[in-house]
């Protein structure tokens, strides 16, 4: 689908004035500072390394709590793993929100396969005993009532039987009837509870040929009668989106608008993006879209300002952390390495939890061969500029006398002058000089601020200084 470009300008304030007063008037030393996370930026299963999501100020982690695991050999089992309680006072000690994923059936509790089967009881009532996702949702939402929130129901549904990775064999309707139980269910328990639909992966319906799952499923819910007046049974749209930068804002987009053709208008999350790189020497892989550590770091910067601009509420990066080693046949997604190290996309997802934390609009400008993503901050605005093809690109910004300019791994670099500048962006890694890249050029980054600019949060090792951009 084609995403629609609007073209962007902003009148700046005058910061000078606002220096001086702001010294003219402070009459105590400021504090040191003290990053909070942004909660609208995660990053997935962060549980595992929690000292480096605090340094690298994660927002929110996605917790899997599988079904089978509470209640392995029936209803009234109920067990809860210590690392379980150990990783959520982590996340809540740092300020980081968890959002739990609830899924797989116990052997027990279905008629189909074990953790991918549809539960038995599914379609009686919610306060039927017999229903056993019921009581599920309705027990764990009780549990941390107060301390989680958001709950996804299942994960990717959209994957068929017959491909890699399908998590639920039930059908559409099946998955609607999950949803609409755990929906009743958790409000019952808790009114403040938020569901989410199972993060959708667009491209399987796509390579199909299929209608996409969320059209099938909206079907569905008009055939309820009971559906309008129950918020169509969901809260929050979530979706999945990897490897290819232009097509973020183009699949949020799609997914809005589709919504609004049934007359709603749900927030979106992307809860899972990367580009695992296939150029690790300690990660060899072979993937059918090659990506180096250098295009995932640039990968990170792009589509996160990207689905901002495009009206995601909130982004996890899949994922944190490399808990097992290398195997083959499976990409390596983590930021961080198994023995802590950090690949470059560590330093771009800094950058980004740094400089575009505490965004309120944002709007996207764009050219053939150029994107500039403009994020108005509480405190200032931060600019994101990149190559789309295989060639080097000129722009020429207003750069105010606040403003700082850095490139994608958070290095600041040399302003040439302010006013009218003109900046050489670097070009993709692409063999078509003309084509849209998979992966765009290194972003630019300009970061203007009306107070004082924060530093980047310690933690990972220096980088080399970075070369001044043209």
């Amino acid at each position: 689908m084609q995403h629609r470009i609007t073209n962007f300008a902003y009148v700046r304030p005058s910061i000078n004035l606002f220096f001086a007063l702001t010294f003219l008037l402070s009459t105590q030393t400021p504090e040191p500072f003290q990053p909070k996370p942004d909660p609208r930026f995660g990053a997935v299963e962060s549980y595992y390394a929690p000292h480096i999501a605090r340094q690298a100020n994660i927002g929110w982690d996605r917790m899997i709590i599988n079904w089978f695991a509470r209640q392995p050999n029936g209803d009234d089992q109920w067990k809860v793993a210590n690392e379980e309680k150990d990783r959520i006072a982590a996340a809540e000690k740092d300020g980081r929100e968890i959002v739990a994923l609830l899924m797989s059936t116990p052997h027990w509790a279905t008629d189909g396969k074990p953790a991918v089967g549809v539960p038995r009881g599914l379609y009686l009532a919610v306060d039927n005993p017999g229903n056993l996702w019921a009581n599920f949702v309705r027990r764990i939402v009780k549990e941390y009532k107060g301390r989680i929130t958001h709950w996804i129901i299942w994960n990717e549904p959209d994957i068929a039987m017959e491909d890699f990775g399908a998590q639920f064999e039930g059908t559409v309707e099946d998955y609607y009837q999950l949803v609409k139980v755990a929906y009743l269910a958790a409000k019952e328990t808790d009114p403040d509870a938020v569901i989410h639909l199972g993060g959708m992966t667009y491209w399987h319906d796509f390579v199909r040929g299929r209608p996409p799952y969320l059209k099938r499923f909206l079907d569905v819910a008009l055939k309820d009668p009971t559906v309008y007046k129950n918020n169509f049974y969901f809260d929050v749209f979530t979706t999945h989106i990897y490897f290819r930068t232009e097509t973020v804002a183009d699949i949020i987009s799609f997914y809005k608008q589709l919504m609004w053709q049934y007359g709603i208008n749900k927030s979106i999350w992307l809860n899972e993006t990367n580009a695992a790189p296939y150029d690790d020497p300690r990660y060899p892989a072979n993937p059918l879209i090659r990506i180096t550590m250098n295009q995932q770091a640039a990968f990170i910067i792009q589509a996160t300002s990207l689905a901002l601009a495009a009206g995601a509420e909130r982004i996890a990066i899949y994922k944190l952390y490399d808990e097992t080693g290398a195997a083959p046949g499976y990409e390596s997604y983590g930021l961080y390495r198994t023995d802590g190290s950090p690949r470059p996309a560590a330093y771009a997802y800094r950058a980004v939890t740094t400089y575009f934390a505490h965004t309120q609009t944002a709007f996207i400008s764009s050219q053939y061969d150029h994107h500039i993503v403009t994020l108005n901050r509480q405190d200032g605005i931060t600019r994101v500029a990149w190559s789309r093809i295989g060639r080097e690109t000129q722009i020429t910004l207003y750069l105010g006398a606040g403003t700082r300019l850095y490139d994608h791994l958070g290095r600041e670099l040399p302003i040439p002058y302010y006013g009218y500048t003109t900046l050489t962006l670097p070009a993709g890694d692409c063999e078509i000089g003309y084509g849209l890249c998979d992966v765009g050029g290194a972003p630019l980054i300009l970061v203007e601020t009306f107070t004082a600019p924060a530093p980047l949060p310690t933690g990972l090792p220096p980088l080399p200084t970075a070369t001044p951009a043209p």
